[in-house]
């Protein structure tokens, strides 16, 4: 027999000074209550259920072997009855069998109505299973067992009938679902009520990314009622999770309501990629340019004096270029980008380039520039030009034109001359012919003022008179110098 676990309560009384004064107990009379889905018994000392029960207690199930003595203090060995109730959830309810054995008589009754009938004094221990459809939500039964003389003996269970072919019926979506994000550990923790369905298997948490549906495999099977997602990317994108209960016969309930959880964001973008030199002039500094890489909202510049050398932060970019002006003119820098997105999450560095701010300033114009006529041609000297980048000289010679009133120099570079030689033997036949000349200064980056302006500071000189003709003949004229202002101002040809 189960023992009988009787609902006692006490009341104690404290004095002002705190002693203990008395402790009282209420009669035995007092009302019990079990907690579902424990029964409540009763006990009675005759077969029709009358009257007063001699005793009420719990008991856990329909299970008695009494034999031929009396089933508790105070009852007859024959001629008594006992009454088992119990209201409980059934969840989604569905197909039930009641399997029932009693010596003697055995009734159950389901919210009131009778499904089990063996009411009848017998000698050996009867038996049957009923099956029937237990509807969703709360019922109660009641199992009523009586001995009218011999020996006594009962059991009586409800057991959920779980083959694929009989149970059809979904399991209830699980109650109480939630799910809470921690954003230090990326973790999200969902969690739910325990389930009222009596053949429960366990539960199926799935997980979808927003605008995508739930894939058809669930991201985890348990029989608890939480789940801790270690997996979750932490991308700041809005995952969802939903709960679904499933019986032993494969019945899936539908999916609790969408528990939403936007992630922190701690994924970098991409390093951006196609980085290259966009412009290495003086004038603008040394300017890159590189692919837009998703997600970036700003980039960041880092410089360095060599390939494997210390990169320092340099700047940022909202655009996709980035210009630096500090950068010294002909020394190589080189550069590494990255990505960073609207959490700060920063990416991984560029491939590095390098690159060099042009020296595009020419040399100050070559000065003092002198061509004395020679009866060999014209002796050119001038200035030692101070450019601290000086590379060659280049010597122009030509022809005065005239063009639309206008003196134009016709010159062609006619010799390149080391930085250190400021004079040059232009031989040609004098024959008085007026002739122009410039010298540029060029320097190691290719920079003059002539290549860059069309400008020059050109000096005019004219040749020696026409020497003797062969057959002693005297020259029409002497050859001379002039001065380079002499005939108005002279411009080199474009």
């Amino acid at each position: 027999m189960n023992p009988a676990r009787r609902a006692t309560a006490t009341a104690v009384v404290l004095a002002a000074s705190g002693a203990l004064l008395s402790a009282v107990s209420p009669s035995a009379s007092a009302a019990v209550s079990c907690a579902s889905p424990v029964y409540q018994r009763q006990f009675y000392a005759n077969t029709s259920f009358s009257g007063t029960p001699k005793k009420t207690d719990c008991d856990s199930a329909v299970a008695e072997k009494w034999g031929t003595g009396a089933p508790a203090t105070g009852l007859p060995k024959d001629n008594f009855g006992v009454r088992w109730t119990v209201t409980r959830d059934f969840g989604s309810g569905g197909p039930f069998a009641l399997p029932v054995s009693a010596q003697d008589g055995i009734r159950v009754y389901l919210d009131g109505t009778r499904k089990v009938d063996l009411w009848k004094n017998v000698s050996t221990t009867q038996t049957k299973t009923v099956n029937v459809t237990i509807p969703s939500g709360k019922h109660t039964l009641r199992v009523d067992f009586v001995n009218w003389t011999g020996a006594a003996n009962v059991s009586f269970a409800y057991t959920p009938r779980t083959t694929a072919d009989v149970d059809k019926v979904k399991p209830l979506v699980p109650a109480g679902a939630s799910v809470t994000y921690d954003a230090a550990t990326g973790r999200a923790k969902v969690s739910w009520s325990k389930s009222k369905e009596m053949d429960l298997a366990g539960y199926r948490v799935y997980r979808r990314l927003k605008g995508s549906p739930y894939e058809a495999a669930p991201l985890v099977r348990t029989t608890a009622t939480s789940y801790t997602d270690s997996t979750l990317p932490v991308t700041g994108e809005t995952y969802y999770y939903e709960v679904r209960a499933y019986d032993k016969a494969g019945n899936e309930s539908t999916g609790t309501a969408d528990l939403p959880v936007t992630t922190a964001d701690r994924t970098a973008p991409g390093a951006p990629a196609g980085l290259e030199i966009t412009d290495a002039s003086e004038q603008n500094g040394l300017r890159l340019g590189w692919s837009a890489q998703p997600g970036a909202v700003s980039y960041r510049v880092y410089r360095a004096t060599s390939a494997n050398g210390t990169y320092t932060r340099l700047g940022t970019a909202t655009d996709t270029s980035y210009q630096d002006a500090t950068a010294a003119v002909r020394t190589t820098y080189y550069y590494q980008v990255t990505a960073v997105d609207a959490a700060g999450n920063e990416s991984a560095r560029s491939a590095a380039l390098d690159g060099t701010r042009r020296d595009d300033t020419p040399p100050p114009p070559v000065t003092g520039l002198t061509a004395t006529p020679t009866d060999y041609g014209f002796e050119l000297a001038w200035d030692p030009n101070p450019a601290p980048d000086l590379y060659r000289y280049s010597v122009y010679t030509g022809r005065i034109l005239s063009d639309g009133g206008d003196r134009v120099c016709s010159a062609s570079e006619t010799a390149w001359l080391m930085p250190d030689q400021t004079s040059y033997r232009y031989e040609t036949t004098p024959d008085g012919e007026e002739r122009c000349f410039f010298v540029e200064a060029v320097d190691d980056s290719w920079n003059s003022r002539y290549r860059q302006t069309g400008e020059a500071d050109v000096v005019v000189a004219t040749e020696l008179g026409t020497p003797p003709a062969e057959d002693g003949t005297e020259p029409a004229s002497e050859g001379g110098t002039e001065p380079a202002s002499a005939g108005g101002p002279v411009t080199p040809a474009a």
